[in-house]
C-alpha cells in the first residue's frame, strides 16, 4: 500500500444503496480515517457526506468524510467500486454486463491516472466479471484487484446453517464458491459445525437433521438475492457489511480467509478467471488462495462455474 499505516484512506465510487450501506457500516466500525465519496451525481455525493458527518459525534472514532473527485484517489489505500445500474427483479447478474461495462470504462482510467497504487475492491454485479474488467482496465497485479465474490453468500449459508443446527453462525465453517450467482456451489464436504463434519453431525442426530435439508439450504442461499429484490427492490445491507469485513482484514493485515472473488492461476486447472474461493487477504491484498479438497462432483461443478464465467468474459472481449 502507498499510504502510512497511521492514515487509512478509502475512496468509494458510487453512492447508491450498496455504496452508502458500506459507508454507513464503515462509519460505525471506525475502520478508516478518511472516506471520500465519488459519484457522477456530485450533489448526491455532497449530501451523503454531509449526512454521514452529522453522525460523527456518535461514532466510535473521528473520520474525515467528504465528497470528492477521482483525483482524490491518488493517496487512497483502497478504492471500493459500488457504481453501476441496479439489478431488476428477475434479472440475472450476467445480463447486467452490457449496462455496467460502459460505467466501468469511465471510472477506472481516471483513478489509475490519479496515481492510485492501492487495492481495488469491487462490489458491482456481476462481481466476478466486473472484477476481471477492473483488472484488465487498470493493468494492476491481480493480488491488488479483489471482488466481494461469495463473501455474502458464505455469510448467508452460515446464517441458515446456524438456524438449522441451533448454533451461533460464527461457529459454522462452510463456504460458497464459484460464481457469485446461479452457478455457485456449496461444497458440503468442507462444511463443519464447530470441529465436526456436517455429515457426522447429521449421521449422529437420530433423525433430527436430514441430508436432503442441506439441498434446500443451498438453494435458499443461491436464491436469497432474488427473494430480497422481489421484496424490497435491491440488496445492500449485507454486502455493505461484507465489504467492511474485507476492508478490516486488509487494514489489519489479518491474513484472514475470506471467500472473495480472486484470480485463479492454475488452481483446479483454471487460469485467467475470477471466482469466489477462500483466499488469504492481508495488507497487500490477496496473499494466497486456499485449494479445497473437493469431492469429484464438487470439483466438476466448481470447474463448470468457472467455465461459465470464462465464456461470459470472452463474449465481451475479456
Amino acid at each position: 500500500m502507498k499510504k502510512s499505516d497511521f492514515i487509512k484512506k478509502i475512496a468509494l465510487v458510487g453512492t447508491g444503496f450498496v455504496g452508502m450501506s458500506f459507508a454507513y457500516a464503515l462509519l460505525n466500525s471506525g475502520e478508516c480515517d478518511q472516506l471520500v465519496l465519488i459519484d457522477i451525481n456530485k450533489e448526491k455525493a455532497y449530501g451523503e457526506a454531509m449526512d454521514l458527518n452529522h453522525g460523527l459525534p456518535f461514532a466510535k472514532r473521528n473520520m474525515l468524510i467528504f465528497a470528492g473527485e477521482y483525483s482524490d484517489c491518488a493517496d487512497a489505500d483502497i478504492v471500493v467500486i459500488a457504481a453501476g445500474v441496479n439489478q431488476k427483479p428477475g434479472e440475472d447478474r450476467i445480463s447486467l454486463l452490457n449496462r455496467n461495462y460502459s460505467v466501468f470504462k469511465s471510472i477506472i482510467d481516471p483513478i489509475v491516472e490519479s496515481g492510485f497504487e492501492g487495492i481495488f475492491l469491487v462490489a458491482t454485479n456481476p462481481v466476478d466479471i466486473m472484477t476481471k474488467i477492473t483488472l484488465e482496465l487498470s493493468k494492476f497485479d491481480s493480488s491488488r484487484v479483489i471482488g466481494s465474490g461469495t463473501t455474502l453468500d458464505t455469510a448467508r449459508l452460515r446464517y441458515l446453517l446456524g438456524n438449522y443446527f441451533s448454533i451461533d453462525p460464527r461457529n459454522v465453517h462452510a463456504y460458497v464458491i464459484g460464481e457469485h450467482g446461479d452457478s455457485e456451489i456449496v461444497p458440503w464436504s468442507q462444511a463443519y459445525i464447530t470441529t465436526k463434519s456436517i455429515f457426522d453431525v447429521i449421521d449422529n442426530s437420530n433423525g433430527k437433521f436430514k441430508f436432503e435439508d442441506l439441498n434446500v439450504i443451498g438453494k435458499n442461499v443461491t436464491g436469497a438475492a432474488q427473494e430480497i429484490i422481489k421484496a424490497k427492490s435491491a440488496t445492500y445491507y449485507g454486502i455493505g457489511m461484507a465489504l467492511v469485513r474485507i476492508v478490516r482484514t486488509i487494514f489489519g493485515d489479518e491474513k484472514s480467509a475470506l471467500t472473495a472473488s480472486v484470480m485463479l492461476d492454475g488452481h483446479y486447472g483454471i487460469s485467467g478467471v475470477y471466482a469466489g474461493l477462500p483466499a488469504i487477504i492481508g495488507r497487500n491484498g490477496v496473499e494466497d488462495i486456499i485449494v479445497l479438497d473437493l469431492k469429484e462432483n464438487e470439483r466438476k461443478r466448481f470447474i463448470d462455474s468457472c467455465h461459465f464465467l470464462e465464456k461470459t468474459a470472452k463474449e465481451i472481449g475479456f
